[in-house]
């Protein structure tokens, strides 16, 4: 039974063990994708403790900070936020994505599709199942808003969807 705790373990300290791993094989991906949940997740987590020493609850969030998205890496920080008010503070859909909507920027230096990143969607379903169901959630709802904005034009839908031929852009 030795083995099974240290293998845990191992795998703990390999998220700050290996910055920045490669991608070219599944075990990098998956760690990296690790690696960019850990870092959103302890982050948002920080912003929401420390909001909430300052105010009763997390309604105005949005009114009190920013949160800038630099690039495509911490896009995941989107659906964390999401969880964290939905599944920790019992908020509801609609009440929880005003507040995101309304708490993050973006900035990115490449308009490159190829250079955007993208995930496999069964590697995030694996490794992060719950912020898998809020990014098919928040896929689903843009996409019906989009069908509303431009019915039957599928073509542009599918281009700006968030999941799309089996991955996730971020």
């Amino acid at each position: 039974q030795y083995s099974r705790p240290m293998e845990k373990s191992a795998e703990a300290e390999a998220i700050s063990k290996f910055l920045y791993p490669s991608d070219e094989h599944i075990e990098g991906k998956s760690l990296r994708l690790r690696q960019q949940y850990f870092l959103v997740s302890a982050g948002l987590n920080d912003i929401v403790r420390t909001h909430l020493k300052q105010y009763p609850s997390l309604d105005n969030l949005h009114e009190k900070i920013v949160i800038h998205i630099n690039d495509t890496h911490p896009a995941l920080a989107v659906p964390e936020l999401m969880r964290i008010l939905i599944d920790e503070y019992s908020f509801d859909w609609d009440k929880a994505w005003y507040i995101v909507q309304n708490s993050f920027c973006y900035t990115n230096h490449t308009v490159m599709a190829e250079a955007l990143e993208t995930w496999a969607d069964d590697l995030i379903e694996r490794r992060l199942p719950r912020i898998y169901t809020i990014i098919k959630e928040i896929n689903q709802r843009f996409c019906n808003e989009l069908w509303e904005k431009h019915p039957g034009d599928w073509n542009l839908i599918e281009k700006m969807s968030v999941m799309s031929q089996h991955k996730v852009r971020m």
